[in-house]
């Protein structure tokens, strides 16, 4: 299946793109949202960083077809600064999160992101990482096991699926998606199985587990919020309540304006709000209809106003 990148336009209209300016694309991808930023670059540059070697390989080809000035990155966003720092890089003019997992991701079998799917339980997005979803699925505690499915995943059943989970993995090892998503069925109600499939938010929470995905985002987005230059844009696409609280805790701690101005008739430049920001947007009716998997994404924006 092919790859359509949520909220493309939006995106990139906010990023306000300057075509000397240098860009990153914190989560490359399929290269979807890098494309549409190399086309609007002559002098600027690209750096784009992702950590899924396959996603790496596709899009190398794409972006090459484009131009030449980027750079993939591979690694883990989180190692942002000191990547770019490594490079001389200390100040850009945009920066962009994409959190969603892509298409190809889901709809490759073998990656075990999919629960419709048979596939051993993988959800890596790094292959070389050392821990699988089989790993938390059969060795976690039930208390850890409830813990995630909770937090991560916003499920009001974790604890019965929790609990399925410890008495199904007693007899024999949970190994494959499909051994799963029937042990979270087995443990919800049958109402629930006409609302939503049973399985969606245990598999998020699961995923979120195996590749850290949470527990490194406010560190990262201040750390992108610190290489902008003055007028630079950051730019974040959520797709579940988590990491939107997250973006939007961050955006606004550093959009606050300092207490010491208050009152006062003009505000010196330095004590300003370093981030202006933007309303949050949300998918078109066109695109919702076009890509259904846009229909949980918000993306929220950021201007900054100095350097901290």
């Amino acid at each position: 299946m092919k790859h359509i990148s949520v909220l493309l336009e939006p995106t990139i209209n906010a990023l306000n793109i300057k075509n000397d300016g240098i860009y990153v694309d914190c989560t490359l991808g399929y290269a979807g949202h890098s494309s549409a930023i190399l086309k609007r670059l002559k002098k600027g540059k690209l750096y784009a960083f992702d950590q899924d070697e396959d996603a790496r390989a596709h899009s190398e080809n794409v972006l090459k077809n484009i131009g030449d000035n980027f750079e993939i990155i591979p690694t883990n966003f989180s190692n942002l600064k000191e990547e770019l720092n490594k490079r001389g890089i200390t100040g850009v003019d945009g920066i962009m999160f994409d959190l969603g997992v892509s298409s190809p991701q889901l709809d490759d079998a073998d990656r075990g992101f999919s629960f419709h799917k048979s596939a051993p339980l993988d959800m890596r997005m790094d292959k070389s990482a050392k821990l699988t979803a089989k790993d938390v699925v059969n060795n976690y505690s039930f208390n850890d096991l409830y813990r995630i499915i909770k937090n991560y995943g916003e499920e009001k059943y974790a604890k019965q699926i929790a609990r399925e989970i410890e008495k199904e993995r007693k007899v024999k090892p949970i190994e494959t998606t499909l051994e799963l998503a029937e042990t979270i069925s087995n443990a919800v109600p049958e109402k629930y199985k006409r609302l939503t499939h049973p399985a969606r938010r245990t598999f998020q929470a699961i995923r979120i587990e195996v590749n850290n995905e949470l527990d490194i985002l406010p560190k990262t987005f201040n750390d992108a919020i610190d290489l902008l230059n003055e007028d630079g844009v950051i730019a974040i696409i959520t797709f579940h309540s988590l990491e939107d609280k997250i973006a939007k805790k961050v955006l606004l701690s550093r959009a606050k304006e300092n207490p010491l101005a208050k009152g006062l008739p003009v505000v010196p430049e330095e004590y300003k709000p370093e981030l202006k920001l933007l309303k949050k947007i949300k998918p078109s009716e066109e695109e919702l209809l076009n890509n259904k998997r846009s229909r949980s994404s918000i993306l929220r924006v950021g201007i900054k106003q100095r350097r901290g």
